[in-house]
């Protein structure tokens, strides 16, 4: 049996290619903080409008996830992925041409339309593949290519444009995608046995879902508090890391404790490694232990008070904002657990609607709070530049991290909330069984 006919390989293969187009995808989305200099002087921006030029990805990627959870659940991620694979390629090489802000908006909106649907590819894959007991593991360990990619578009994307400029980078990235996507092509198929393979044990064949049963579904996940508080708990964790690594937490070093752009992206490269390691270990942790909830929200309690350091101090000691960048990028893995939660409570057929429900809050949260954190530093422009790009005061900062730890201590009482509603739901749930057991026979 070689490595294509064994459905235990197999599947590592197809998820390998799926993690490359994700990779990128990571590669792509968080390039705006090393970015910043450049595009504000080529495409004269403000604050404001680099956020929001950084956030028209995450406005599509947003949009997009619901539709593609019924496509993940219907057609499966081998055409979903390979074509979102293509389409986020040619919008690298659309931006990279760009010679105006427009063009580079609609650009970079085109790599997240593509972008928006590998994500939700993966977990369908991994729920057609994987146990049950594996699943909080493997959405960890997609987790963390999104820390390797968020590393790499750090100092390494920060040296390679130093050296090639921003254009030929962002196009050469391109290029590797169209590749990368043809290989999920080839690769990845809906489940072992549409790759003709035999059942992997443990992992039950996807039932066939109509499109009046995934409007069922969708109908019972608007109506369901659990999924609107994993969506919040997805909102604040994913938003926040997406605007601490991908727009302002380089620019903050750089204006507030007077470093370089390379030099600032260390600390950026911090909580990515923070996110390379955090979901996966989290993830097996709750997959050892059996538990989602509890894990999760000590997770983002923790996650909020590293943000808040930034706020209460201004200017705290820079191994205290490396620690805090690491520790955030670490803990990033507890609101993982809410795509976990929301695809356990929710019938197989269903999971890639379900996993992209919540999905679609944390990615409004990525289009929503850097450009409210831009807004926030307008209003406290110092009226210099640094490296060719606006600085801001020190009290801007302060009030700009403040509204980004404040939306990760909502998203703690949220993961609060639905631990309270768990323990309520089993204590009901056995007393019930009790007045069953001891009621007249």
């Amino acid at each position: 049996m070689n490595v294509l006919s064994d459905p235990t390989k197999r599947r590592w293969l197809a998820w390998g290619a799926l993690a490359t187009v994700f990779l990128l995808v990571n590669l792509h989305r968080l390039s705006t903080a090393v970015l910043s200099e450049r595009l504000t002087v080529d495409f004269e921006t403000t604050a404001a409008q680099l956020g929001t030029l950084h956030a028209s990805f995450f406005l599509i990627y947003a949009a997009i996830q619901i539709p593609t959870g019924v496509l993940a659940d219907r057609v499966g991620p081998r055409y979903v992925g390979s074509i979102g694979g293509v389409v986020l390629s040619l919008g690298a090489v659309g931006f990279a041409l760009s010679e105006s802000y427009l063009a580079a908006f609609a650009s970079r909106a085109l790599i997240g339309l593509g972008s928006g649907v590998i994500f939700v590819s993966i977990l369908r894959f991994c729920a057609n593949w994987y146990r049950d007991d594996e699943f909080a593991t493997m959405t960890g360990l997609t987790g963390s290519i999104a820390g390797l990619g968020a590393i790499l578009a750090t100092t390494p994307l920060a040296v390679t444009v130093d050296a090639f400029g921003w254009r030929p980078t962002i196009a050469g990235l391109g290029a590797v995608g169209v590749v990368a996507a043809g290989s999920v092509f080839v690769l990845a198929r809906q489940s072992p046995a549409a790759a003709g393979l035999e059942p992997i044990e443990g992992v039950p064949e996807q039932p066939s879902v109509t499109l009046s049963e995934l409007g069922g579904h969708l109908r019972t996940l608007a109506t369901d508090l659990d999924q609107w508080l994993l969506s919040v708990v997805f909102f604040a964790g994913n938003g926040a890391m997406l605007t601490l690594v991908g727009m302002w937490g380089v620019p903050y070093v750089v204006v507030v404790y007077d470093l370089d752009v390379t030099t600032a992206s260390y600390f950026t490269l911090l909580a990515s490694v923070g996110v390379l390691f955090g979901p996966t270990t989290i993830g097996w942790l709750s997959d050892r232990l059996e538990r989602r909830l509890l894990p999760m929200a000590v997770g983002i309690g923790v996650y909020a008070a590293a943000l808040a350091t930034i706020p209460v101090f201004g200017r705290p000691p820079l191994p205290v904002v490396a620690l805090a960048y690491l520790a955030s990028g670490f803990l990033f893995g507890a609101a993982m657990l809410s795509l976990s939660v929301v695809k356990e409570r929710y019938p197989a057929g269903a999971s890639g609607v379900a996993t992209a429900t919540v999905n679609t809050a944390g990615f409004v949260g990525g289009t929503i709070l850097p450009t409210i954190m831009g807004v926030a530093l307008d209003a406290y422009q110092t009226g210099e530049t640094v490296g060719g790009t606006v600085a801001y005061t020190e009290f801007g900062y302060r009030i700009a991290f403040g509204i980004l730890a404040g939306t990760v201590a909502v998203g703690f009482l949220c993961a609060c909330w639905l631990v309270v509603r768990d323990r309520r739901d089993r204590a009901d749930a056995a007393t019930a069984a009790s007045s069953t057991r001891s009621g007249p026979r």
